[in-house]
């Protein structure tokens, strides 16, 4: 039996490219044609090589450039068309910061059902004062088997050798072997590098994902606008000799280490959850300083990864929330608590919960760093502790901050909102589409005031949205 020939999929010539999709990939278009691809910017004219045929639209690369858009930029990474992890490295900022401003005004309009009265209290996007070199934190993977590219498994010239790098983007067993990273700033290069060339030449075997199997498994570097330098290296197997030869070569390479830790993880993932955290040399914390305030960060401390810009978006929560000494301030999934502490300055009382027991640790201790105590940190579920019985005992809020994650608030805590009505509620979000669908749920009660994109994220698509909601006049 003849096996059915598949279609071969189309090349489209000379689409022009318009817009960018939710997700960060560039829209294309050619007639009737609409595809999605990598690696193109609006504005550039290309030939596309379709890849996959969706119900409304094809995938694609991008195979010849007959026109760059003006909005085109080199990207600094030798890394930037196979790592993923910064997908708008070749587009400019201020065109990325035009972008990321549509999807927040695109949203409130559609989704969260404000109309066209949403683009006039939709303020400039705020801009990150580092394009580069702005994340405190970065992880990083070893793998037994570094990822070949298309290029160098047809060369069939290439060598199969171990990777420390990051995690190709939709792959999990795949590692891109990084030399020069430009998210984190020194000596975050100078300590994965040489910790992959001591590990190399003395052969430590690097973690086999597939086959569960070798030594090295990850590396956590955090770093402060201090200076300070925090380094977690986690193991698959407890081979203590080779261990502690390793960190102690780190410790005398970087005397200037602040921390440095170990851990071993047989998990199936990589997250430190669950496991305990060893320390080898130093403290078990870095400290940060964020206007006036200080910030003790553990290994599995939550910390915004953009320092300086955290600050910038922490100080547009709190001119929009403009409160008066006497107001009682509901900061809900508070983390470590860095906004709460940031509003109590303001405030005559911040109520804080988190679901994290180690973030609500961290957030107790950083209160008493800074001896704050008009603050109190409460551990559960918003959606169980946000109510009657906890009104009873702490009182009322005047104003409500959410900081929800990315799937956004409860419907339960969206209804006891609507009951209790404090008289303002300031949204911070990383996701503008939950957002959105969130806000829609408290309207009429509530009326959109002030909405302010931050970039938190350059060369990202990721963009986070605040949002100032009050009180209409017929629920005061």
């Amino acid at each position: 039996m003849s096996r059915k020939r598949k279609r071969a999929l189309p090349l489209i010539r000379e689409a022009e490219v318009v817009d960018i999709a939710r997700g960060g990939k560039a829209i294309a278009r050619q007639g009737e044609w609409v595809i999605l691809v990598d690696h193109a910017v609006p504005g550039d004219v290309v030939d596309i090589q379709t890849t996959r045929k969706k119900k409304r639209y094809y995938e694609g690369r991008v195979v010849h450039f007959h026109r760059l858009s003006p909005h085109r930029t080199l990207p600094r990474c030798a890394h930037f068309d196979r790592c993923g992890g910064c997908k708008w490295q070749d587009m400019t900022y201020e065109a990325q910061l035009q972008y990321k401003e549509k999807e927040v005004r695109d949203q409130m309009i559609r989704l969260a059902g404000l109309g066209e009265e949403a683009a006039a209290i939709i303020e400039p996007i705020l801009p990150s004062e580092a394009i580069y070199h702005y994340r405190n934190k970065l992880e990083f993977t070893f793998s037994a088997r570094r990822w070949l590219t298309p290029e160098e498994i047809a060369s069939e010239k290439h060598i199969e050798e171990p990777a420390l790098g990051f995690h190709v983007a939709g792959l999990f067993d795949k590692v891109l072997d990084i030399n020069e990273c430009h998210l984190q700033p020194e000596p975050s290069n100078a300590i994965r590098n040489f910790i992959r060339e001591y590990t190399l030449q003395h052969g430590y075997p690097y973690f086999h994902i597939r086959e569960q199997r070798g030594l090295m498994r990850n590396l956590l570097i955090r770093t402060t606008t201090t200076g300070e330098v925090m380094v977690v290296l986690s193991f698959f197997e407890d081979d203590r000799q080779r261990i502690e030869t390793l960190l102690e070569a780190v410790k005398e390479r970087f005397p200037g280490i602040t921390s440095l830790q170990w851990v071993i993880n047989p998990k199936g993932n990589d997250t430190l959850e669950g496991l305990t955290v060893h320390l080898y040399h130093g403290r078990d914390h870095i400290l940060e300083e964020m206007d006036g305030l200080r910030f003790k960060i553990s290994a599995k401390s939550f910390f915004q990864t953009n320092t300086r810009q955290a600050a910038r978006l922490y100080r547009t929560v709190a001119e929009f929330a403009g409160l008066k000494p006497e107001d009682h301030v509901y900061d809900l999934y508070s983390g470590t608590g860095t906004i709460g502490l940031f509003l109590a300055r303001q405030a005559g009382k911040v109520t804080c919960i988190e679901s994290v027991a180690e973030a609500v640790a961290d957030a107790r201790e950083n209160a008493r760093l800074n001896d704050i105590r008009n603050v109190s940190f409460l551990q559960g579920e918003v959606k169980a502790l946000f109510g009657d019985e906890m009104f009873s005992k702490e009182g009322k809020p005047d104003v409500v901050i959410l900081d929800p994650p990315r799937a956004g608030i409860h419907p339960d805590t969206v209804k006891m909102l609507l009951e209790v009505l404090p008289a303002k509620i300031v949204y911070v979000s990383c996701n503008p589409a939950t957002q959105a669908r969130d806000i829609q749920g408290l309207l009429p009660a509530y009326h959109p005031r002030r909405i302010r994109p931050v970039d938190m994220f350059p060369h990202t698509d990721h963009v986070e949205n605040v949002v100032l909601l009050e009180k209409t006049d017929g629920n005061v």
